[in-house]
C-alpha cells in the first residue's frame, strides 16, 4: 500500500455542546466542550493515522500556541509533518464549533493561516521521493489559494506519475464561484460532497442528476454524502446508493471527512468502491457518537495502535 497525501484546511476547535440559541446581548452558557484539531484536511489525516495508514499532511498553521496543539495531537497519529508550514505575524485558524440538541454544529470561524495555502504550497518532491498512492483535497472551497487556473494543470500532473487524485468540498460562500472546480473535474478520480453541496453547485434536488453533471463534467466516480442515509454513488464500478447503519447522534461535526478517511483507506487498500463507501460510511457512523472530530479516533487509535 503506497502513501496518502492530505492537502488543505486545518484548524483549531473549540466545541460547545448545548448550544441553540446566540442572543446578542446575553452570555451564553453550555455544559460540554472539547478542544481539539479540526478543519477538513486534519480530520481525514488524523483518521487515516487512527486506521493505520498515517498520511502526509500539506497545510498551514501560524507559529502560535494554537499551532502547538495541533502539532503535539497529530504526532500522536504518526502523521507526517514534513511538509506543514508555520507562517509567522498569521494566527492558526480557529472554529468555534456551537452544538445543538440536534447534534448539529454552527460555526465561529477565523481562517487565519489557511487563507494563505496555495499551489505554490504543493512541494513536487513528495512524489518523487516517496511512494504516494493517494493525493487528496480537503476543504476545497474554504481554500482561496486553490481557486486557480492553473489547478486542473496541476492535478493533471500529479495524475500523470500515476497518483489517484480525490477532491471534497466544503460548505462555504465561495460556492457562487465554481468554476475552478468545474475546470479541475476531468482530473479527478474521486469527487465528494454531501447533499447540500450537490444541490448547491449544480441547482438539481435529485442526488442522482447532480451526480450525473458531475460525471459528465468529467469526474470518474461521485460520491454524494447523505448522512444516516449512507452515499450515492456515480461510478465506474458502482452505481446506486451505500446504505448506513442507523445511531445515536451525538455531533455530526467532522462526519463527512470521517468517511473521507475511511474511504480512503480503503481504497489504498485495494478494496472495491462498493467497499471502501461502506467503510466511509461505518467511520462516519463511528465519529457522529462522540463529540468532537477526533473523540472516536482517539479511542480507536488506543485499542488498536497503542
Amino acid at each position: 500500500m503506497g502513501k496518502i497525501v492530505v492537502f488543505g484546511n486545518v484548524t483549531l476547535d473549540v466545541i460547545c455542546q448545548t448550544v441553540d440559541d446566540v442572543p446578542r446581548y446575553e452570555s451564553v452558557s453550555f455544559d460540554n466542550v472539547l478542544l481539539s484539531p479540526g478543519g477538513c484536511a486534519s480530520n481525514v489525516a488524523i483518521g487515516l493515522g487512527a486506521l493505520g495508514a498515517p498520511p502526509f499532511l500539506i497545510c498551514k498553521t501560524g507559529d502560535d500556541p494554537a499551532a502547538d496543539l495541533l502539532f503535539q495531537k497529530w504526532q500522536q497519529f504518526h502523521l507526517d509533518l514534513s511538509f506543514v508550514k508555520k507562517e509567522k505575524d498569521i494566527h492558526t485558524a480557529v472554529s468555534i464549533g456551537l452544538v445543538d440538541h440536534n447534534a448539529q454544529p454552527r460555526f465561529i470561524h477565523t481562517p487565519g493561516a489557511n487563507g494563505h495555502l496555495s499551489l505554490a504550497d504543493l512541494d513536487f518532491v513528495i512524489f518523487s521521493q516517496n511512494d504516494i498512492q493517494i493525493f487528496h483535497i480537503g476543504g476545497f472551497f474554504v481554500l482561496p489559494g486553490l481557486l486557480d487556473e492553473h489547478l486542473p494543470q496541476t492535478l493533471k500532473k500529479i495524475r500523470d506519475l500515476g497518483v489517484t487524485v480525490s477532491l471534497d468540498v466544503v460548505n462555504s460562500k465561495r460556492f457562487w464561484k465554481p468554476e475552478y472546480l468545474f475546470a479541475s473535474m476531468p482530473q479527478l478520480d474521486y469527487f465528494l460532497c454531501n447533499k447540500i453541496e450537490a444541490n448547491k453547485l449544480t441547482g438539481e434536488e435529485n442526488i442522482a442528476k447532480s451526480a450525473e453533471i458531475f460525471y459528465n463534467a468529467g469526474a470518474r466516480n461521485i460520491i454524494i454524502k447523505l448522512g444516516s442515509q449512507g452515499c450515492y454513488v456515480n461510478g465506474e464500478t458502482f452505481t446506486g446508493i451505500v446504505p448506513a447503519k442507523k445511531v445515536s447522534v451525538v455531533d455530526t461535526t467532522g462526519a463527512g471527512d470521517a468517511f473521507a478517511a475511511g474511504l480512503l483507506a480503503s481504497l489504498a487498500r485495494g478494496e472495491s468502491l462498493y467497499q471502501a463507501c461502506e467503510q466511509g460510511n461505518q467511520c462516519g457512523a463511528n465519529v457522529v457518537q462522540e463529540l468532537g472530530t477526533i473523540t472516536y479516533w482517539e479511542k480507536y487509535r488506543e485499542e488498536h495502535h497503542p
